[in-house]
């Protein structure tokens, strides 16, 4: 059975209409005949959401009881049981209450897609991982309900659900998102313009980057290499020269004129040993690139210019910005340059800009551009100069210039042959010397018209010119084969220049290692395999390009990387002297994956030696302070127990009252030290719900005596979006901490105010105070400050306020009375400052 195919309706807010747009697709798919199933649907109680579900099959949710509440969740196994063709999974960033199936709705909805099942869902783009710090930027609140960007990608079918700020706000305010008395609240808060406006382009860059992937998939498996103006994509040429700053800026400008442009960068190594760049200056554009937003490009070829059209066309480039050439005038005899190459060879589907720069016709350092490997072109020139030149040039000194003599005869001869030699290399001027020879003893030695030498004199003369030519010839030859190599030589120098750089600038993304490796040798696809042994399987540690291959004998290049790692190629063969430099690419590959390894062996490392270090704190907090009220309560048991002692009922009455104190003592440290273990576990997971302050704070004041507080809080403060438990937990034990050192006869004052969009609640004591130094320590777990006696609790009661806090979007600070003493400022978020969706989707709750 195939997998099952997965749709999203991607908003850009909430209220956008993604539910509605879910619904209206299963009525269409239900009118062509499909099967279809509502697996779950919030429609929070939207009148024109609710109309939607009418006709629709909705699969009963499945009920489950957490700490006295019960939550109505999606029935995974019953959805299963019925197998339909189609079923809707609403909100994919949904977490589920702890006993369920999964722990994300978004696994439930895999579970679906691995039996087969088609599944429509909704998500907004606030609940992306990647984008959760955005997105906190923008609007201030904490995404907790979050769906791992992968999940998206990979779904078969994404629809933006897209609305103007404005319209939304319209709706907003006619009461068909929310209820009447949270609108103001709404409006004024989350559902800012602004707000909504950056949200808005979030939404639409990163669905624009989605289609760009598909588009990008398509060209390739269909072997499109026109350009498809869908984006405007700008590729500057750079040489390495000053006139690279001002190409750059002019393609920024190009791309901010036009939404989404992008600037690509590309510096091309030529194989012509000639054309110097400066290390420096390339260092300092691939800078300046970055700092406007664009990228930076390093590739190898053996052509300027076709290496630079083949990226453009590549990476589906509408613009190519170059320069004006800094050559001077005469040196265009030797070619048009790169510039007017590009220019002519570009096609209509790319846009050329030639920019003019104060460096253009000032000259270059070495302005002969020459190719260390010779074309096809330079070969044919050769052969022709070779064969053809003594040709027109015998038929030339016998018509026009005849009796010029043997000597200089023979000059004019290897002068041809030096041309060959320049221009085609060793075997042109090889043949041109042959054949030069044989016109010179045929036409110009006595016998004349016949290849036989009369005077001696002439023979050496001519095996002289057969030698010079030869000579020549071998050494031209071996100047163009050493340029060769001196071309390679920099080119693989700077490859490596690099490789070294990126180590230094602490680069040690495996993934961009690769994708550079794939680029400066154009290739289709690379692969880092690895495997446990040599008898076990390859699997596969990284990849970039279309279609990695899964063996390192299925690729068309190999690099092993000791015995149980290889780097896999695809897309073309490369010679042997490029396997140095792609040797070094493996070396470094393999380098950049142990370092990943070991970062996350550390950091494992680091997490269970702070699980130690609590553990051991752990046992040595239960050695003593869970003994002593358990010691105080077995006293008094066996006190009251025993028959020898005859006790009053006053008596009685302290003993019972010393067990009930032991207990309540004994129930709190029990109840601290689960909470901890919690918090390090991570299954803290708070239940959202808007509340007034003044309806929790009373309720955490129970543990403490009631002369001992003094309440100040306002019931004209908003409402805060908090799990009510979590926040009972955390002011309890705040003010039972703040009891515990105030002086007698001065109670503990708790005021709260408002603050834009938050709350702050104080929680101020007269006691003797913490130093600065020691604020923040107070909140580790089993610290006690100053001369606490061993009986007054094992040091969790902040470390787990502030634990809760910070689970439910607050924070928890220490600052000092002024006057003497500590205050605890406890911030929390106000009610319409959370995402909707936060609020509105039921979580687990621990409290």
């Amino acid at each position: 059975m195939g997998r099952g195919k997965l749709r999203i309706y991607l908003g850009a807010a909430p209220g956008v209409g993604k539910t509605y747009a879910m619904l209206s697709e299963a009525h269409r798919r239900i009118e062509r005949g499909t099967d279809c199933v509502v697996g779950l649907v919030e429609h929070h109680n939207r009148p024109r959401t609710v109309v939607m579900l009418h006709g629709l099959e909705v699969v009963p949710r499945r009920d489950l009881e957490y700490r006295g509440t019960t939550f109505a969740e999606m029935d995974v196994d019953a959805i299963l049981a019925r197998r339909p063709a189609v079923a809707l999974v609403d909100e994919l960033a949904h977490t589920n209450v702890p006993g369920s199936r999964n722990a994300k709705r978004w696994q439930d909805a895999e579970e679906l897609l691995q039996a087969g099942i088609d599944v429509v869902s909704t998500v907004n783009i606030q609940h992306l991982e990647s984008l959760g710090d955005v997105v906190e930027t923008i609007t201030g609140v904490r995404q907790r309900e979050t769906v791992p960007d992968e999940v998206v990608r990979r779904a078969d079918q994404i629809e933006l659900v897209d609305m103007s700020p404005q319209a939304l706000r319209r709706r907003m305010a006619h009461g068909n998102i929310y209820q009447a008395d949270k609108v103001d609240a709404a409006l004024s808060n989350y559902f800012r313009p602004g707000n909504l406006t950056a949200l808005r382009e979030l939404a639409l860059l990163w669905t624009a980057d989605r289609v760009d992937e598909y588009l990008r998939a398509y060209r390739g498996e269909h072997d499109i290499r026109t350009t498809w103006q869908a984006r405007e994509r700008i590729v500057v040429g750079l040489t390495g020269g000053p006139e690279g700053r001002t190409l750059i800026r002019r393609a920024a400008r190009l791309a901010e004129k036009g939404a989404g442009g992008e600037v690509l960068a590309v510096y091309i190594a030529a194989s012509d040993g000639l054309r110097t760049a400066s290390p420096r200056e390339l260092a300092v554009q691939r800078t300046l690139v970055e700092d406007l937003g664009g990228t930076f490009h390093h590739v190898i070829g053996d052509d300027v210019s076709d290496a630079l059209l083949e990226f453009a066309r590549g990476v589906n480039a509408t613009q190519i910005v170059l320069g004006v050439s800094r050559r001077r005038s005469w040196h265009y005899v030797f070619g048009p340059g790169v510039s007017a190459t590009v220019a002519r060879e570009s096609g209509p589907d790319l846009d050329v800009h030639i920019v003019t720069h104060d460096a253009a016709a000032k000259g270059r350092s070495l302005p002969i551009p020459r190719k260390a490997r010779l074309g096809r072109s330079r070969i044919i020139w050769g052969w022709l100069t070779g064969i053809a030149g003594p040709a027109l040039l015998t038929l030339l000194l016998n018509q026009v210039l005849p009796g010029l003599g043997l000597a200089n005869d023979m000059l004019l001869f290897l002068t041809c042959t030096v041309a060959a030699a320049l221009l085609g290399g060793l075997m042109p001027a090889l043949a041109s010397a042959a054949f030069g020879s044989l016109l010179l003893n045929y036409f110009f030695t006595s016998p004349l018209h016949r290849f036989t030498i009369a005077d001696p004199k002439n023979v050496v003369a001519i095996a002289i010119f057969v030698g010079v030519a030869v000579s020549v010839a071998s050494v031209v030859d071996l100047a163009a084969r050493r340029t060769q190599q001196a071309a390679r030589l920099r080119a693989e120098s700077e490859i490596l220049s690099f490789l070294a750089g990126s180590i230094l600038r602490g680069e040690d993304s495996l993934d961009a290692l690769l994708e550079r490796l794939r680029e400066t040798f154009t290739m289709d696809s690379v692969a880092l395999l690895e495997r446990a042994s040599e008898v076990e399987p390859w699997t596969l540690a990284a990849a970039v390009g279309s279609h990695p291959v899964s063996r390192p004998e299925d690729a068309d290049v190999d690099m092993p990387v000791g015995e149980n790692l290889a780097l896999a190629l695809s897309g073309r063969v490369l010679p042997a002297e490029d396997r140095r430099v792609l040797g070094a690419f493996a070396a470094q590959a393999a380098v950049v994956l142990d370092r990943q390894r070991l970062v996350g062996e550390a950091e494992e490392a680091r997490r269970l030696a702070e699980a130690n270090r609590i553990r051991t704190a752990l046992l040595a907090a239960v050695s003593h302070d869970l003994r002593t009220p358990l010691a105080g309560i077995k006293a008094s048991v066996s006190s009251l127990r025993s028959d020898d002692v005859e006790w009053s009922e006053e008596d009685r009455a302290d003993l019972l009252e010393g067990i009930e104190e032991g207990a309540d003592r004994l129930g709190q440290l029990i109840g601290n030290l689960l909470d901890m273990s919690r918090l390090n576990t991570g299954t803290v997971v708070p239940l959202i719900r808007e509340t007034y302050l003044d309806e929790v704070v009373p309720m955490a004041l129970g543990g403490v005596p009631e002369d001992s507080v003094a309440l100040d809080i306002p019931e004209t403060l908003p409402m805060v979006a908090v799990d009510r438990g979590l926040l009972e937990r955390a002011v309890a034990n705040v003010v039972e901490n703040a009891v515990k050192y105030s002086p007698a006869g001065q109670p503990v004052l708790i005021t709260a105010s408002a603050l834009h969009d938050r709350l702050e609640l104080r929680v101020v004591d007269r006691g003797p105070g913490v130093p600065d130094e020691a604020k923040g320590r107070i909140f580790e777990p089993f610290q006690r400050h100053g001369d606490a006696p061993r009986g007054a609790g094992v040091g969790l009661g902040l470390a787990v306020a502030r634990g809760f806090t910070e689970a439910i979007g607050g924070t928890l600070a220490a600052e000092d009375t002024p006057g003497g003493g500590l205050t605890m400022v406890l911030t929390l978020p106000v009610a319409g400052q959370e995402t909707p969706v936060a609020a509105e989707s039921p979580a687990s709750a621990v409290g």
